[in-house]
């Protein structure tokens, strides 16, 4: 197996077993997917609920900011981060989901094809959702905005249940812990195809943004969440009336 840096590495079966552990996924990669499943939890158990709009807000503003870094991230980050690491055409595709019926799957050091795939597609919905919620939260659209909203965030919970599966059973299929690898950064590779790298110094600054965000803004501490985002919406109103 070489450490091609332009191409994906695919894990052969005979010489997983022997390989050791190597760090695949940096800090930042690490921090932004916890974060973002944590936002977007947050954000749809408070979508119903009239009086927890605001921190629905918060948790919407959270992930679209999340969703920014990762677009930037991907375009710089370290290899397995970057989007072209994990671009996949359509005969390579379905050759690893066939794959997936044999006795040897085919087994990707970085994200599978499967996985690029739901990655890209949750990154476009992230951005649907926060786009379409801010809007209408601005009531700059009718009804269908709201129906926008909502069929992008339900997709995009559906799409969370398809990647929970998918890492249970690629983990079952690969004999690996792929949850844990995202919590460690590391698998089973030849020490050549690892990255160098943590960045623990950015995952600081995007683990402080978010954090700082939410011990500043009222939504979270405050018990009469309604009126936080009636004030919000009012500051919003003022400022573009001023402008």
């Amino acid at each position: 197996m070489c450490a091609d840096q332009s191409n994906p590495i695919v894990i052969e079966p005979s010489t997983t077993s022997a390989s050791g552990r190597v760090r695949v996924w940096d800090l930042p990669t690490r921090v932004f997917h916890w974060l973002l499943a944590a936002a977007f939890v947050g954000a749809y158990l408070t979508g119903e609920a009239e009086s927890y709009r605001a921190l629905h807000i918060t948790f919407g503003y959270t992930l679209a900011g999340l969703i920014g870094f990762r677009v930037v991230w991907g375009l710089v980050g370290t290899r397995y981060a970057r989007f072209h690491s994990f671009l996949f055409g359509p005969g390579e595709t379905l050759a690893y989901l066939k794959s997936l019926l044999t006795s040897s799957p085919k087994h990707y050091f970085g994200h599978n094809p499967a996985g690029a795939i739901v990655i890209f597609l949750m990154l476009i919905l992230g951005v649907a959702t926060a786009t379409s919620g801010y809007l209408h939260y601005r009531e700059l659209g009718g009804r269908w905005l709201e129906e926008l909203h909502e069929g992008a965030a339900n997709f995009m919970l559906l799409l969370v249940v398809v990647h929970l599966v998918g890492v249970v059973v690629s983990s079952f299929l690969h004999r690996e812990n792929l949850a844990a690898a995202m919590v460690t950064g590391t698998k089973r590779g030849e020490v050549a195809a690892g990255i160098t790298q943590s960045k623990a110094a950015i995952a600081g600054v995007v683990l402080v943004a978010v954090l700082g965000y939410w011990a500043l803004d009222p939504a979270i501490w405050t018990p009469d969440t309604g009126s936080v985002a009636e004030h919000r919406k009012d500051k919003s109103r003022h400022h573009d009336d001023d402008d």
